[in-house]
């Protein structure tokens, strides 16, 4: 889950505190040694995460796009220089900017805010952006909630006796509310000083930023490990009421299976598992690695010499390319693999199924999975030529025709210009063109389309005034007929938008008869 930290550098934050043995001590001082801790806890135990660091006053600056150097970070922190007033709204529509142009709307994000809670005054200011939120027009939205998943954390350079004269904390609290209330706010006990500071992101640390301790077991092996970042809580939709699914702490290792027969499952999170080293005193040991010129941590590298299951696990893994299921939970499995960051260096990794027993249905259910040795014949074959995997269904289904799906725009596409290349040819493919527009017609309904059922109709129209003196003089009769129908069905109108009507060709006759008629 990447990290973007959104530092205030308005001249607010200049305001000095008295701080025993400085003489110039600021609150921005204050800010600076809180997130020099955060950083060196990230360095250490959140190496595989991504972190960006944004500046703001009245404008906003992208000082350190998303990176794991921590040194980068660190120096951009130190060098922050110290602009005007305070305009958040523009600096949470940064956020948005940058989070997207680098993950996209899907990859959840931590956005961490460090600021006096002074927030402006006047146009501009926080209170005037919540105050006008419902007189915006679509094209100035308030920027949130974010549109990719988040959580807010404000850090306050304050302590509560300074906002009681303001509405500055309701103001914040009414910022995390409106991003879907996932976040806190997190104000200074006691005087401003480095000792309230540090136990203040020491909060945050131990919300946002602790591992989860566990113990990885497999029979009668077990070893204690930690997990990078901590596993987020899951909520099942489908429930009346929802309690949150979180991951045990003990992990529970129910068989292994090859790498090609877990192919590429879908899953909710993944998770850096370290084991934890202990020395002969018991005491806790690192276990990241302390190479400068390595980016992340290896579960080969130990700072014990005492033999640890989950050491034996990643190297089996990697050496005989299979993956472990774990448990997770009641009917909540996941699974151990693992990964290669480079020629020399790897990590044991988690990934977190979907809750259920059939996460992967070409598995079938998990708990129905046994050894291979266990099986009448190797399902494997002697030669490794064949795998019981995917299981086929015990009923063979059956469809009439293919669904029509459009995940992107080329699909879509590709529906439409098809039906146009038919049109060209009326009337010989009229069959071929009604079908091909029937099929769209209904794709169209179903997903409540009727926007692209108007336009195909207005496309169809402007085809029909293009065709050449040669045309046949059915393919007009065909093209306004359909065009025609189509607005119809674009009304909504349950008379022509029915889903199981068909547009049919309309009756002509030009073969001689009809002049004698005429």
């Amino acid at each position: 889950m990447p990290t973007v930290v959104l530092m205030d550098s308005s001249l607010s934050m200049t305001r000095p505190v008295s701080v025993e043995g400085s003489e110039e001590f600021q609150r921005k001082n204050l800010a600076v040694h809180g997130l020099t801790m955060l950083f060196e806890h990230m360095a250490t135990n959140y190496r595989l995460e991504f972190t960006s660091l944004v500046a703001f006053s009245s404008l906003w600056e992208l000082l350190v796009p998303f990176t794991r150097d921590y040194n980068t970070l660190q120096e951009a922190l130190n060098n922050l220089e110290d602009y005007d007033k305070t305009c958040l709204e523009a600096a949470l529509q940064g956020v948005s900017n940058v989070v997207q142009q680098e993950w996209g709307t899907s990859c959840p994000c931590q956005v961490v805010l460090v600021t006096d809670g002074a927030m402006g005054i006047g146009r501009g200011s926080l209170r005037h952006s919540l105050q006008t939120l419902k007189q915006r027009t679509d094209d100035k939205k308030f920027p949130l909630p974010f549109p990719f998943p988040s959580k807010l954390f404000v850090m306050c350079i304050a302590n509560a006796e300074e906002f009681q004269a303001s509405d500055g904390l309701d103001n914040l609290e009414l910022l995390i509310s409106l991003n879907g209330g996932d976040g806190q706010i997190y104000t200074m006990e006691g005087p401003l000083c480095l000792k309230s500071v540090q136990a203040m992101f020491g909060k945050l640390i131990d919300q946002a930023y602790s591992p989860l301790h566990a113990v990885l077991r497999c029979g009668n092996l077990a070893s204690d490990v930690q997990v990078f970042p901590r596993p987020e809580p899951v909520l099942i939709d489908e429930e009346v009421d929802p309690i949150p699914k979180t991951v045990q702490t003990d992990l529970e290792i129910v068989g292994f299976i090859e790498i090609g027969d877990i192919s590429s499952p879908p899953v909710l999170s993944r998770h850096l598992v370290l084991p934890i080293a202990v020395n002969k005193e018991g005491d806790e040991m690192g276990t990241g690695t302390t190479d400068e010129t390595e980016e992340e941590p290896s579960t080969n590298q130990m700072a014990g010499k005492s033999p640890n299951f989950c050491v034996l696990l990643h190297g089996s893994l990697k050496v005989e390319g299979m993956v472990a299921l774990v448990q997770l939970g009641p009917d909540w499995f996941g699974m151990l693999y693992s990964q290669a960051d480079s020629k020399k260096k790897s990590n044991l990794m988690m990934s977190l199924f979907e809750l259920g027993s059939e996460p992967l249905p070409w598995l079938g259910r998990m708990t129905q999975l046994g050894p291979a040795s266990d099986a009448a014949e190797n399902p494997y074959g002697e030669d490794d030529s064949k795998s019981p995997f995917p299981i086929q269904p015990k009923h063979k289904r059956s469809y009439a025709q293919n669904v029509t799906v459009w995940i992107k725009a080329s699909g879509l596409q590709t529906d439409v210009q098809k039906i146009f290349r038919n049109a060209r040819k009326l009337p010989e493919k009229t069959q071929t063109f009604y079908k091909e527009l029937n099929r769209l017609r209904k794709a169209a309904l179903a997903f409540g389309f009727w926007e692209l059922l108007k336009s195909v109709a207005e496309l169809l129209e402007r085809e029909c005034t293009l065709l050449p003196d040669s045309a046949h003089p059915d393919a007009a009769f065909q093209l306004s007929h359909a065009a025609q129908q189509l607005k119809l069905a674009s009304t909504g109108d349950s008379k022509y938008a029915a889903f199981e009507h068909n547009i049919t060709p309309m009756l002509t006759d030009f073969s001689g008869g009809g002049a004698e008629r005429m």
